[in-house]
């Protein structure tokens, strides 16, 4: 006898998470479910996560999101990269920018080419042969040209900056025009099965009770059914990643509007700055096990690059995941699921895999038990190879300057993380994991420039005369520029295409 399907759809929460997992599946599914959005007004957002990664282009174009109206609804702009300002050093600044290094040969990677004359003087800096590190040096963008295969042109690899605010609005509209219904209000119980434990309802602050088949949890670090009801348990990283406050500030605009986040090292976190259309992001993620608030404020304050549009909010977290992410018939998406900083602006992204596997091992109401397991066995894994290239900007510093630094440079590591370190040092050999997030590109721009030299490369690098790699070097260099100054300035391309109204 065939089980019951799963009809009734309660999500949790609303925020980015809430409702980019009604708009997936209210596209996906249309009128044969019934998806239920129960979110308060007044319990507010994090909404700091304005940064994302090119994988959030695939999410729009699943859901039929035109980018342009997309970016005039969230005062949105473009990311190329991310900019790292005294990580490695004081004073040292390198870009991890999207998509490609140099230009590959049949027989190796470009980085070992680059090596073998970094070694000697040669070369330029990395960033030199990728336009999406050029680029923004010079503030400037423009979409990938699909016709001009073989031209850095082509390789241009965008996300976005947005408002989250602005973005989940634009989501709720989306997703009610699809039959999604909120309910607004807060949730005063949440009523289980006796014999399994599976949740059976929840119970609003009016008496209302909503009942459903398969509930999502997008409530945010408070887990209100991932464990406040289920119980599931967190595994704590914050051995690895200190960091556990932010402070997060909007300031006025500043000219040039760069296609890149910023994240400045402090010294005992880092500031990131994300320049939208209508305003400057800004934030300072930190240690309060080596700086007290109010410093941790004044340095944020000090470094902003207009003025001040709002009070400074006071955010706690812990880094780490819940101990199962799917648990009986709820399923935890966005931070309900656990917590991984922002400096790689992985949060969106995460949200993105957790719905797309979602509807991979989407369930009836018998909840198979092997599902449920191999989507937890898929879901650790993902969070614990993140995890691994984050440590990776702590621990790789030459900074002896605080406390704070002299613990990260210092401390243990996960052997999945060292084995990638050691591996590189020797002879710049990088191999991810498959289906990691982090490519051999990414692991590249941040190793190089968080400092560390490999002791040698490949040896089929020095095959071919220096004069020869010279010029193969000075080439992809060259071009990349000249690709570059023909470009425009972001904020003309935005003028010209996508410019939101003023709020």
């Amino acid at each position: 006898m065939p089980l019951k399907p799963v009809r009734t759809i309660v999500i949790v929460g609303g925020g980015t998470a809430g409702w980019m997992t009604a708009a997936a599946l209210s596209k996906l599914l249309g009128s044969t479910h019934h998806i239920r959005v129960v979110e308060s007004d007044e319990i507010g957002i994090i909404g700091v996560g304005e940064a994302t990664i090119p994988h959030i282009n695939e999410f729009n174009r699943a859901l039929g999101i035109d980018e342009d109206e997309f970016l005039r609804a969230t005062q949105g702009t473009f990311k190329l990269g991310i900019e790292f300002v005294n990580w490695g050093g004081l004073g040292q600044r390198y870009i991890h920018g999207f998509g490609r290094v140099g230009q590959a040969t049949d027989a190796l990677p470009f980085h070992h080419f680059w090596l073998r004359l970094a070694q000697s003087g040669l070369a330029s800096p990395l960033e030199a042969y990728s336009i999406n590190t050029a680029a923004p040096r010079q503030a400037k963008f423009m979409r990938s040209r699909p016709d001009m295969a073989g031209s850095p042109l082509h390789d241009l690899v965008h996300a976005f900056h947005f408002d989250a605010s602005l973005y989940a609005r634009y989501l709720r509209q989306f997703s009610e025009k699809l039959g999604a219904v909120r309910t607004e209000g807060k949730i005063m119980q949440v009523l289980q099965h006796e014999t399994d434990g599976y949740i059976d309802a929840v119970v609003m602050e009016n008496g209302e009770k909503i009942a459903g088949d398969f509930f999502i949890d997008c409530s945010g670090q408070r887990g209100v059914l991932i464990e406040q009801t289920l119980h599931t348990g967190y595994e704590d990283w914050s051995h690895w990643l200190p960091c556990d406050r932010a402070i997060a500030v909007p300031c006025a605009s500043a000219d040039p509007l760069i296609p890149m986040t910023r994240s400045i090292a402090h010294a005992a976190g880092w500031q990131w700055r994300i320049p939208l259309q209508h305003r400057i992001g800004n934030g300072h993620v930190y240690s309060s096990g080596f700086m007290e608030q109010d410093q941790a404020t004044s340095i944020l304050m000090q470094h902003l690059d207009g003025k001040a549009l709002a009070e400074p909010r006071h955010l706690r977290f812990q880094t780490g995941r819940r101990k199962q992410f799917w648990n009986r018939n709820c399923v935890a998406v966005g931070l309900a699921s656990g917590f991984l900083e922002p400096l790689e602006s992985t949060s969106i992204h995460l949200i993105q895999t957790a719905i797309s596997r979602i509807v991979k091992f989407f369930p009836n109401t018998g909840f198979d038990d092997e599902d449920i397991a191999e989507y937890n066995r898929q879901t650790y894994v993902e969070y614990e190879q993140i995890r691994d290239f984050l440590i990776l900007h702590y621990k790789i510093t030459a900074r002896t300057d605080s406390a704070f630094w002299n613990y990260c440079r210092t401390m243990s590591v996960p052997d999945t993380l060292k084995r990638k370190i050691d591996l590189f040092s020797s002879n710049g050999r990088i191999y991810p994991e498959q289906g990691e997030l982090f490519t051999e590109m990414s692991w590249l721009q941040v190793m190089i420039g968080q400092g560390i030299v490999p002791r040698s490369y490949h040896p089929f690098a020095d095959l071919p005369p220096e004069q020869d790699v010279v010029a193969y070097l000075r080439n992809v260099e060259n071009v990349i520029a000249q690709c570059v100054k023909a470009m425009p300035v972001q904020a003309e391309f935005i003028a010209a295409h996508c410019a939101a109204g003023r709020i």
